[in-house]
């Protein structure tokens, strides 16, 4: 971890602001700049928690401040503990830990035994920018709390970051849904996040999401997710990579194309490969065609990479589909709020049909994917290599990184493209 102390910047500060405001500090603004409020509300965690006030984040305050990102503390039992009495320290419900601790006999807690008790907010943050840290901590917080979500890596990052995925439902038929190819379009991760969430407690709780039962989906459809494809590629975008030899590596790549912002700009990988024109689907055509605009080497987008699965993010994504049966898959994108539905002279059945109902629930527009952009993308090869239903969902509006006062909006547009994604992979479904 990261020693934080006054005057120090960025996401790592924006976290520790995060788990500050969550831990009662509510007026804390979190802007990731560790000013006087950061440090007086850091000492009067650490006070309270019985750590020496220093105000500076070291490890001994992050193991205490942990339960305040994943949402989840840690509890060992003692004599006269019931469940009840631990929701109302918590502020919880006797459900959630129940919940959080499959098989717990409520009538005879054993003292020394640790229970896992969510705690009163959602895991997954609307309100501060992504990165894979952050992706760690929510991994840790959903599968703690939901112990019915897997949790796994489908590879690693050319930094060696894990490429996380999530499991939930227990359906034979299977969808996947992935986020961030580009890593200036990270707003696409807390996407599927926040859905992940919603779904997984109206599973638990034996409620619906968008109208449907969530126990009907879950013993129907198994749904993975991968959030975040392009890990390096954020964490650069979001200033997790501010120095170093990766960092000065992309900005001398971006110095060759001085015309795209740096690091705002930064779609691709942290090698300079746009993951979304990797894959091999009319790989030489993508070639050909941002060759002529000039993305011929590393580049903070456009560029195809050496050969078709060069990065690896993209040859992960592509082992993780291949050793699955997907009837259908969502690539999120932003921005532009349409949704791509088609590759060449490919058919897939009910693509289009599937199409127009994501149109009616979202409000966004089922369209053909313009020529400069319609090839070698992962929706591309899916829909080559399976003649399944497969899409590119472009969500809001503006220029990317888009920023989060659009996310409430971005979100209630696509939960139902989200729960139509799995409904309607169904056989007979449409």
């Amino acid at each position: 971890m990261r020693i934080l102390q006054y005057s120090d910047r960025g996401p790592s500060v924006q976290l520790l602001q995060l788990a500050l405001f969550r831990a009662g500090n509510t007026g804390l603004e979190l802007d990731g700049v560790f000013g006087q409020e950061t440090l007086n509300a850091l000492r009067r965690f650490q006070a309270s928690k019985g750590l020496q006030p220093t105000g500076v984040y070291d490890e001994a305050t992050a193991v205490v401040l942990r339960p305040y990102l994943t949402g989840v503390a840690l509890h060992t039992v003692v004599r006269g503990d019931t469940l009840w009495k631990l929701a109302k320290r918590y502020t919880t419900t006797v459900a959630a830990i129940e919940t959080a601790n499959p098989g717990v006999d409520s009538q005879n807690l054993q003292i020394g035994s640790v229970l896992k008790v969510p705690l009163h907010f959602d895991v997954v943050p609307t309100n501060v920018k992504y990165t894979s840290e952050l992706v760690e901590a929510i991994a840790e917080g959903l599968t703690a709390r939901y112990p019915f979500i897997e949790a796994g890596s489908i590879g690693e990052s050319e930094m060696g970051r894990q490429l996380r995925s999530f499991r939930l439902g227990a359906g034979s038929v299977s969808v996947a849904y992935n986020a961030s190819h580009h890593a200036n379009e990270w707003i696409t991760t807390p996407v599927l996040l926040k859905f992940l969430e919603q779904y997984a407690r109206a599973y638990a709780m034996g409620g619906t999401v968008f109208g449907r039962l969530a126990e009907t989906l879950f013993n129907e459809v198994t749904l993975y997710i991968v959030p975040l494809v392009n890990p390096d590629g954020v964490d650069l975008v979001n200033g997790a990579i501010a120095d170093g030899e990766w960092y000065r590596g992309a900005r001398q790549i971006a110095a060759n194309y001085p015309s795209i912002a740096f690091p705002s700009g930064w779609k691709a990988n942290i090698l300079g490969t746009d993951l979304n024109v990797n894959y091999p689907a009319l790989w030489d055509e993508a070639k050909r065609i941002k060759y002529a605009l000039g993305y011929v080497s590393p580049a903070p987008r456009d560029f195809v990479g050496d050969y078709p699965l060069s990065a690896s993010e993209s040859r992960a994504m592509y082992a993780f589909t291949q050793a699955h049966d997907f009837r259908l898959i969502l690539a999120y994108h932003s921005q532009g709020e349409v949704i791509f539905w088609k590759f060449q002279d490919y058919d897939p059945p009910n693509s289009y049909e599937i199409a127009v109902e994501f149109e009616r629930v979202s409000g966004y527009a089922a369209e053909l994917t313009p020529t400069a952009s319609g090839y070698a993308g992962y929706k591309d090869w899916f829909i080559q290599e399976y003649n399944l239903p497969g899409y590119t969902i472009e969500v809001g509006r503006g220029s990317n990184p888009l920023p989060l006062s659009l996310f409430d909006d971005i979100y209630q547009d696509n939960i139902g493209i989200l729960v139509l994604g799995m409904e309607l992979s169904l056989p007979g479904a449409i």
